[in-house]
């Protein structure tokens, strides 16, 4: 069972990086966490909430993947992710957490290779989604459209343990209802 791996998925839009921001902010840091940083075939974003993660070229990411650096990877909103093997080593020490940023359509693929996975949704209304998204200012409005007609209803595979935070409203809300669903769940002390 691989029930500390925090697999954290949702629609664009969410919050899933200002959730997991927040979260980083208010455990010790002392606590046994590993935040799995992502491989992506994009530029480094800079600003608030941007995402520190690896930025490689599409012939560096191809490869990765030949060499088999990835224990996980992905396609989503034409960029290729991976998340190297080395950033899952602490799996194999009980008192460690892992949380990988994933993606919904990789995550049956995710609990195959790591059955019992946590799975952590993060979730908004679809009006909340779209002025978000607009805020990011990244895509044409036709492209945003496009992105909220692909949300599907997120089929969790079984024996994986699933948690569902609504950010809708403030963040401190949502980050307040993850962190007590982790303690309770003892994978964050």
């Amino acid at each position: 069972m691989n029930r500390r791996l925090i697999y954290v998925v949702g629609p664009s839009g969410a919050g899933k990086d200002s959730l997991l921001l927040w979260l980083r902010a208010h455990i010790p840091s002392s606590a046994p966490v590993h935040w799995a940083k992502r491989t992506i075939n994009r530029p480094s974003a800079e600003g608030f909430n941007a995402e520190d993660h690896e930025s490689v070229e599409s012939a560096t990411f191809e490869q990765l993947v030949s060499e088999g650096a990835f224990a996980m990877q992905w396609d989503a909103n034409t960029h290729r992710y991976g998340i190297r093997a080395s950033e899952l080593t602490r799996l194999s020490d009980p008192a460690f957490c892992v949380l990988v940023n994933g993606s919904r359509a990789h995550l049956p693929m995710a609990a195959h290779l790591y059955p019992g996975l946590t799975v952590l949704h993060i979730t908004a209304d679809a009006a909340v989604l779209r002025d978000r998204l607009k805020q990011r200012g990244r895509e044409s409005a036709q492209a945003i459209e496009a992105r909220l007609s692909r949300n599907v209803d997120l089929a969790v595979p079984t024996a994986c343990t699933l948690i569902e935070i609504s950010n809708d409203t403030h963040l401190d809300h949502a980050g307040q209802q993850l962190l007590e669903r982790l303690q309770a769940l003892a994978l964050m002390t």
